[in-house]
């Protein structure tokens, strides 16, 4: 009888240890205790790193490739490194002794000139442009373009005019009345059409 119940006692106890270690997590799939905690361990590891992943992902596929076009400044108008260079030429030598709003004025009408399909479509060829073998500009004429030096305000001015800055009211002409031969100056008053005057220059458009 005594033989029997301890047996009964035995098989009892050993149920409850398993049932326990089980529900600790210390056996798994007949891995050893310390085993186990390893293997615990590392499918957690791997569990929050396949979901960090997972996060990431999106991201990695939105990702942008930044070129120089990017990178470049944007400008109202195509313009080459040579075009910059003769719009500020062709800037101080028509107005170097015009404030800021001057020089910004005679970049602006070459700058609509290079958008109106009247004019070539680039600033060089703009500022050089001959009509009946008359250049448009008299510095270009008498080649004192060639012979400025562009000053720190000019570069300033051109670049801004470059993005949009306009102050021009759409002209497309201006002349200096003042050293302007009175049939030239005739010619302006009858065939354009009068905006205004500031500084040195009267503007105009068709």
């Amino acid at each position: 009888m005594y033989s029997k119940n301890f047996f009964l006692l035995l098989l009892a106890n050993i149920a409850c240890a398993s049932a326990l270690m089980l529900s600790r997590g210390d056996i798994v799939y007949g891995i050893e205790p310390v085993e186990a905690y390893t293997y615990v361990q590392n499918s957690a590891a791997q569990s929050i790193t396949h979901s960090y992943e997972a996060q990431i992902e999106p991201r990695a596929s939105i990702q942008r490739v930044i070129s120089y076009d990017t990178l470049k400044p944007m400008y109202c108008v195509k313009a080459s490194d040579a075009d910059i260079e003769t719009l500020m030429k062709i800037v101080q030598a028509e107005a170097g002794g015009e404030d800021r709003r001057g020089k910004l004025l005679v970049a602006n009408v070459v700058i609509n000139r290079v958008k109106n399909k009247q004019f070539p479509n680039n600033i060089t060829d703009v500022v050089y442009q001959q009509s009946q073998n008359v250049t448009q500009f008299s510095p270009v004429s008498n080649g004192v373009i060639n012979e400025v030096a562009v000053s720190a305000e000019t570069k300033e001015v051109v670049y801004s005019a470059l993005r949009g800055e306009d102050v021009s009211n759409g002209a497309l002409f201006f002349m200096a009345r003042k050293y302007t031969p009175p049939e030239n100056a005739q010619w302006f008053d009858d065939n354009l059409t009068f905006l205004f005057s500031y500084g040195g220059h009267d503007f105009y458009t068709r």
